[in-house]
């Protein structure tokens, strides 16, 4: 949602998908595979960017952002074993537009390191919210029952700083909002 700074569910959201992860790894080190999984994001690969950083994935894909396979992912793998690890993980987020069965068939065939395929898909969509989503979501609920109480309408409300703000309906649906090229790039700087 162009018009936030932060959407409500994307901290339980990341935290579910880090958390599925992190068990995931215990298995990927263990057998020195390379896990690629799929997290949400069909028109937004915030999830996915963020996931891949506290997971230290070794390749993040975005929808926002066309990949090469062999300078994104098989590069960055060998640049990664030079390191002497042996386990990678990929995080794909599902707007990139590819099989990640085929994609982690592909890999394993490219570079002999077996690798398995993991789509969270909507799981990640359910279990408790975290305290920051449900705190926002009060704040953000509060605040647009108070614009209603005074007869204001057509109103979206958004999470701005840190502070809970609104826009006219329309102003809102045309605003846009892009990846973050500076995360983008701490993402590929630490995770090898």
């Amino acid at each position: 949602i162009a018009c936030t700074d932060y959407t409500i569910g994307y901290d339980t959201a990341m935290n579910t998908a880090l958390e599925m992860i992190d068990k995931l790894r215990d298995t990927t080190q263990s057998h020195d595979r390379c896990s690629v999984v799929e997290v949400m994001g069909h028109h937004a690969g915030y999830i996915a960017l963020n996931v891949g950083i506290a997971t230290g994935a070794v390749a993040v894909l975005l929808p926002e952002i066309p990949f090469d396979f062999e300078r994104d992912i098989l590069e960055r793998m060998r640049q990664t074993q030079v390191t002497g690890k042996k386990h990678f993980i990929i995080i794909v987020a599902e707007g990139v537009g590819v099989d990640v069965q085929e994609l982690a068939k592909e890999i394993e065939a490219k570079t002999g390191v077996e690798s398995r395929a993991c789509i969270l898909g909507h799981i990640q969509r359910g279990g408790s919210p975290t305290a920051k989503d449900r705190v926002l979501a009060t704040r953000m609920g509060n605040y647009a029952v108070k614009l209603l109480m005074n007869n204001i309408g057509n109103r979206v409300v958004a999470a701005q700083k840190e502070d809970v703000v609104d826009y006219d309906i329309f102003e809102a649906l045309n605003m846009k909002k892009t990846i973050d090229m500076n995360l983008y790039d701490i993402a590929h700087e630490v995770s090898i």
